[in-house]
């Protein structure tokens, strides 16, 4: 009677145990998608387009930027005197550094005021001087910035600060060339630190969201610094219950497999 007993008790323990490991394997995994979830970015993006409301904005010149100023002309000989800054000697090309006082020293023309306007402000500035004061027939003007640069850093698997030749980036493309966020990011509260006229400001960004495709922080501007916080306590609280389920759970497959073997 005694072994009949211990027959059904045993039975009822390995059924019991192996309901308690199935619910374990369903709630690691119900955690493992949340984990999942958090890691990744725009969530509830489906099939959708976006239409894009702004135009990416041009920078506006400010002081310490450094510009590539070239000048083209039917009278090459003329021009050469305009584009010596471009050119020093097989050396880096100096360019033309905005000053602490918002100006530029170019040939002839002197020194110009170039703080608080765009690219395409000086450019007509420039030439129109040239024209109108005789010294070259139909130029052009060509302006483009040495020190276009963004700063990734935080969270990424590659912090640095990157030089942008084509003075067009991206948010994502930023953070891509960053070697994009570790598992530790917080990707619904990225910092975006910018400045202006010396006035910093700052934004936060929500990844998860696609609100970023219609936003005017999409693209980055010069000295424009991305910072991604860290979420190291969610994400490490998240692997600890991971690695106790695992634990626990190949306890109790342990315990099965012993209870089967020595019945």
């Amino acid at each position: 009677m005694k072994a009949v007993f211990s027959q059904i008790n045993l039975k009822r323990t390995k059924a019991n145990l192996l309901k308690f490991s199935l619910l374990l394997v369903v709630a690691l995994q119900i955690t493992s998608c949340g984990s999942a979830k958090k890691s990744s970015y725009f969530n509830e993006v489906g099939n959708n387009s976006f239409a894009t409301y702004f135009e990416p904005l041009e920078p506006i010149l400010q002081k310490n930027d450094l510009l590539s100023i070239n000048i083209t002309s039917l009278n090459a000989e003329v021009t050469e005197m305009f584009n010596l800054a471009n050119k020093s000697g097989g050396a880096q090309p100096t360019g033309y550094l905005i000053d602490q006082d918002g100006y530029i020293r170019f040939p002839v023309l002197g020194k110009i005021e170039v703080s608080g306007l765009t690219k395409k402000e000086l450019r007509e500035y420039i030439r129109g001087e040239l024209i109108s004061k005789k010294l070259l027939m139909e130029p052009i003007v060509d302006i483009r910035f040495m020190n276009f640069k963004v700063s990734v850093l935080g969270e990424v698997n590659q912090p640095a600060v990157f030089t942008i030749p084509n003075e067009k980036v991206t948010l994502l493309e930023a953070l891509g060339m960053a070697g994009d966020m570790t598992i530790y990011a917080q990707r619904n509260n990225v910092l975006l630190i910018s400045e202006e006229d010396g006035i910093k400001s700052t934004k936060r960004i929500d990844l998860t969201s696609d609100e970023l495709f219609t936003s005017p922080n999409y693209y980055l501007k010069p000295n424009d610094i991305v910072y991604v916080q860290p979420n190291d306590r969610k994400v490490r609280n998240t692997s600890n219950a991971a690695q106790w389920f695992s634990v626990i759970l190949g306890s109790l497959s342990l315990a099965v497999i012993s209870i089967s073997t020595f019945k």
